[in-house]
């Protein structure tokens, strides 16, 4: 089984679905005539509170292509959205997945990680601008929403949406299960467990406690946590990150060189102290763009269900709020930890026996150069953070989905007891095979979602245009 789900994922994730999700991007980007990195700095500005949300009298009375479900309610604010958003992609795919493409693609991966986060950004905005227009409510009178009810609302072909909707929601709740949290709260458990000698089970337990409590308040209790805890553990990395850049600002040009070098290179070499990493461009393009997906999520699709929450008058200006989640977690994050691992001449160097080092064991060795012993602990505590913060986002995601399946939020206090005991089995067990498992949900989670999209692209172009018109200008 653990070979078919490997040799699976494998394909699942080849060539094909990362042109597929790239491809989209790049589309999107110029059927929006480049918009979403045009407009960038506008959107940071609508993150940080130097733009207002202006007047949507016009759409709500009817003017323009569409009015979006409910106006400007919602459960939670447009910032909350975000930084919930933030919580489930900031993991340990910026900390882990970086150094993994770094070590398997080489250096090079790092710069088409930040090209394929660029497309992304358009990805990430037509998918959460359809996901607050398309919108509804539930039988509490809280809005929902998601790929999974703008194909069942939006999509032109009826039948077909609400299968294909019923298809992402099945693979979202798995996908929950597993990458969302089984996953997390297995490198939680084992960084805490090589670092501070601290048995998986109390770690696990304490993790678990921790969950339900914050689950069982719903988004509201989820938005809150998140609302201050992604700022703070994002800083935390950052300022560890700049430290090694810094201390090693002589090798930084370097670094940087190596990194364009090896990623237009037909075959290259980037060594450390006591190895080398051999690769190809095409090795570097893979690496890069697929860790960059893991990364960020842009074309899962699953940052609209929490976008779909927000208090927000026009589906375009939380689409750009929610795209700014691409920018801060690769743009700005993965970055700072490709750099702190190319600088510090960690990349090629070997462990004990003789095996190159990759993972969390290369990205401590970086940040050891810098603070000794100390670097294991930094890692480690930055892994459980970004990890904490991904279960508890990811159950919200997961619980949309499974309340679509079933209709009945009744339902949805069992799914929330559930996920926290997923989350001690998590902490606890070999996780091989749901690490296969997971990738594969993630991948079939797309393709539903990058369809609706370009199906819906049309949509998502007049509300742009209509958006920069009017609306924008009022601001």
């Amino acid at each position: 089984m653990a070979e078919i789900l490997k040799r699976v994922d494998a394909w699942i994730w080849g060539p094909g679905m990362l042109a597929f999700m790239l491809g989209t991007g790049v589309y999107l980007l110029i059927l929006l005539r480049f918009l979403p990195i045009r407009n960038l700095r506008y959107a940071l500005g609508c993150v940080m509170g130097w733009k207002k949300g202006g007047s949507c009298r016009k759409r709500q009375r009817g003017h323009g292509p569409g009015t979006p479900v409910g106006g400007a309610e919602g459960e939670i604010s447009a910032l909350s959205s975000l930084t919930t958003e933030l919580a489930a992609t900031i993991g340990i795919g910026n900390i882990v997945g970086v150094a993994t493409a770094m070590v398997l693609g080489g250096p090079g991966a790092l710069l088409w990680m930040i090209l394929a986060a660029f497309a992304g950004l358009s990805t990430k905005f037509a998918e959460s601008m359809l996901a607050v227009k398309y919108r509804t409510k539930n039988e509490s009178g809280r809005f929902v929403g998601g790929p999974m009810y703008t194909l069942e609302n939006g999509f032109p072909f009826r039948r077909l949406g609400k299968i294909l909707g019923c298809l992402y929601a099945i693979f979202a709740v798995l996908a929950s299960f597993g990458m969302g949290n089984m996953t997390q709260s297995n490198s939680i458990a084992s960084s805490f467990k090589e670092t501070f000698g601290i048995s998986e089970a109390k770690t696990g337990l304490i993790v678990t406690i921790l969950v339900i409590l914050i689950v069982l308040g719903g988004i509201r209790s989820i938005s809150k946590i998140t609302l201050y805890m992604v700022p703070c553990m994002a800083l935390f990395y950052i300022l560890g990150a700049v430290a090694v850049i810094v201390l090693h600002i002589g090798r930084l040009p370097q670094g940087v060189l190596e990194i364009f070098r090896m990623a237009c290179s037909r075959e290259a070499a980037a060594g450390g102290v006591g190895g080398a990493v051999v690769v190809s461009m095409q090795d570097a393009m893979r690496w890069g763009v697929s860790r960059g997906v893991f990364s960020n999520e842009a074309g899962l699709g699953a940052g609209g269900i929490t976008a779909a929450a927000a208090h927000t008058a026009s589906p375009v200006r939380q689409g750009y709020i929610s795209m700014t989640g691409v920018f801060f977690d690769t743009i700005v994050i993965c970055t700072l930890t490709g750099l702190a691992l190319s600088c510090s001449g960690v990349i090629g160097m070997r462990d004990a026996n003789g095996c190159l080092l990759n993972g969390t064991a290369l990205t401590i060795a970086a940040f050891s150069t810098v603070f000794g012993r100390m670097g294991g602990g930094f890692v480690s505590v930055g892994i459980a953070l970004f990890a904490f913060a991904t279960i508890i986002a990811w159950e919200y995601q997961g619980e949309c989905a499974f309340e679509f399946l079933f209709k009945k939020k009744t339902y949805c206090l069992a799914y929330r007891f559930l996920y926290g005991l997923i989350t001690f089995v998590g902490a606890v067990c070999t996780l091989d095979v749901v690490w296969d498992f997971s990738d594969i949900m993630n991948g079939l989670m797309a393709v539903p979602n990058l369809i609706c999209v370009l199906v819906l692209s049309h949509i998502v172009w007049k509300e742009l245009q209509y958006y920069e018109k009017y609306t924008k200008k009022s601001l």
